[in-house]
């Protein structure tokens, strides 16, 4: 017997479930229809296992410097199934945790994959979802008076390249791996690629990363990217820019080798592992899209501010439809389509307002206009930045490296964008996200009170810094 929801979402990552506990809340039935498990790639192959291991990875590198600290530790000793088996507990922990979240919500979880049928003896329109239960039992149908698209993302190959879970891996198979190899190239130094690159170095692992773009990192500020590399080449790992991957030279024995051309030079590297790390692609296929109206440009579902799609009853979140593929992105994606389908009048999501991070070490994070950026929109800037090495708690922390940098309108005086390389920017980056929504002046951020000793100081020291007043600087 078909079953009747106000919304039907495929997907339950971290857009999907988040949407669904809106809609839950917003008084909807609501139903999720889920091929793997609860909380999707975020929870279970991506954001939460490779922070785990970043953290042993760090834990690890700091022991290995404890002396540092006045600390002597004999036999430090890396026990990497243990590090396995704490990342997988840190998964279980969570994963019961949403299960709770969807039980309390009451919200029917279906798990299978979810197909949309097009015009039938169900509904008029596209949007009746056939489930293809994982059980085996027969299909379920579903119909629902909105559907949500949030079936996220995977990683991208490259034509030719197998990623045969031995020699050449994804971050999926990097994520399972049993033993750590002596050696691994990276091919790609953009954000997963830096943070697979500072963890295995801290754990021990020779890193090269072989990266097409001029520079690591390429879509952060050019001062960022030149720190993080000079950071990560300190600590041993080796970085090559400008490199053209030849896939086809791949060759695979004890070890993996593959050749790579640089300013017309061709060069041989060779690793026990390549990690292939060239971005995302969206889920689009067999989940019945050809039975709608809904445009695909760029092998993404085309939306409009609210995410609805053509299809005016289905909308589509995160992954799927490109732009910034980041899981609070695709959350707050997911409760803006839930609130527009209960006619909550939702404000519009402003892009340039959402933070972004890379969990190496040392941190990244961001938000808004790089300095290039802002001058290619036209934009007379002025810029601030401040050291953490001038700063006392990174000295108390042991931890120097990088700075905090402001980009800033001359003419109006309101911040265009603020980046941080450093410790624990990841979280200290929520103070310049909130000066961003409030539409703050680098001085107003200049005139808060940083408490002292703390890594924030360096934010309130650079913005100090626009005008060159920095008082530590």
């Amino acid at each position: 017997m078909a079953k009747e929801y106000d919304l039907v979402i495929l997907g339950a990552g971290t857009g999907g479930y988040v949407a669904a506990i809106k809609a839950s809340q917003l008084g909807l039935r609501v139903a999720v229809v889920e091929k793997g498990k609860l909380g999707g790639t975020c929870l279970h192959h991506g954001c939460i296992p490779s922070k785990a291991l970043l953290r042993s990875a760090e834990v690890y590198s700091t022991m290995k410097h404890s002396e540092d600290f006045g600390v002597t530790a004999k036999d430090i000793t890396l026990h990497f199934d243990k590090v396995q088996q704490r990342k997988e507990k840190i998964i279980d922990n969570l994963y019961k945790g949403v299960q709770h979240l969807m039980k309390k919500g009451k919200i029917d979880v279906y798990e299978g994959i979810g197909r949309i049928l097009g015009p039938s003896i169900f509904s008029p329109t596209p949007g009746t979802i056939s489930v293809e239960m994982n059980d085996g039992k027969e299909n379920e149908m579903l119909i629902p008076k909105n559907v949500i698209i949030a079936t996220g993302s995977r990683p991208k190959s490259m034509p030719g390249v197998e990623i045969d879970g031995k020699y050449v891996l994804s971050s999926n198979e990097a994520l399972q791996m049993d033993e750590l190899p002596k050696s691994m190239i990276i091919v790609g130094g953009g954000v997963i690629g830096v943070e697979w690159a500072s963890m295995l170095n801290d754990f021990g692992v020779q890193v090269v990363i072989l990266e097409y773009s001029d520079r690591i990192l390429p879509t952060e500020d050019h001062e960022i990217s030149k720190e993080a590399a000079r950071a990560l080449k300190k600590k041993g790992v080796k970085i090559v820019t400008g490199a053209k991957v030849l896939f086809e030279t791949i060759e695979k024995s004890d070890i993996i080798s593959v050749q790579a051309q640089r300013n017309g030079e061709t060069k041989l590297f060779t690793a026990e592992k390549l990690l292939v790390s060239v971005g995302r692609q969206a889920n689009i296929e067999g989940i019945g899209i050809e039975n709608t109206d809904i445009v695909i440009e760029k092998g993404v579902i085309k939306t409009n501010e609210f995410y609805q799609t053509k299809e005016s009853h289905i909308y589509a979140i995160g992954d799927v439809i490109g732009g910034l593929q980041l899981a609070h992105v695709a959350s707050h994606e997911g409760i803006i389509a839930v609130e527009h389908i209960a006619n909550q009048n939702p404000s519009v999501i402003d892009y340039d307002l959402i933070a972004k991070c890379v969990y190496s070490s040392p941190e990244v994070a961001s938000i808004g206009l790089t300095e290039n950026e802002a001058k290619d929109k036209g934009y007379k800037v002025k810029t601030g930045k401040f050291l953490f090495k001038a700063i006392g708690k990174a000295l108390v922390f042991g931890k120097t490296d990088g700075f905090v940098k402001l980009v800033v309108d001359d003419s109006t005086e309101d911040l265009l964008g603020v980046h941080m390389i450093g410790p624990h920017v990841t979280d200290m980056i929520s103070e310049a996200s909130l000066a961003k929504v409030l539409d703050a002046t680098h001085w107003e951020v200049a005139n808060t009170i940083h408490p002292h000793p703390t890594l924030s100081e360096a934010i309130g020291e650079a913005a100090l810094a626009v005008d060159g007043k920095a008082i530590h600087g």
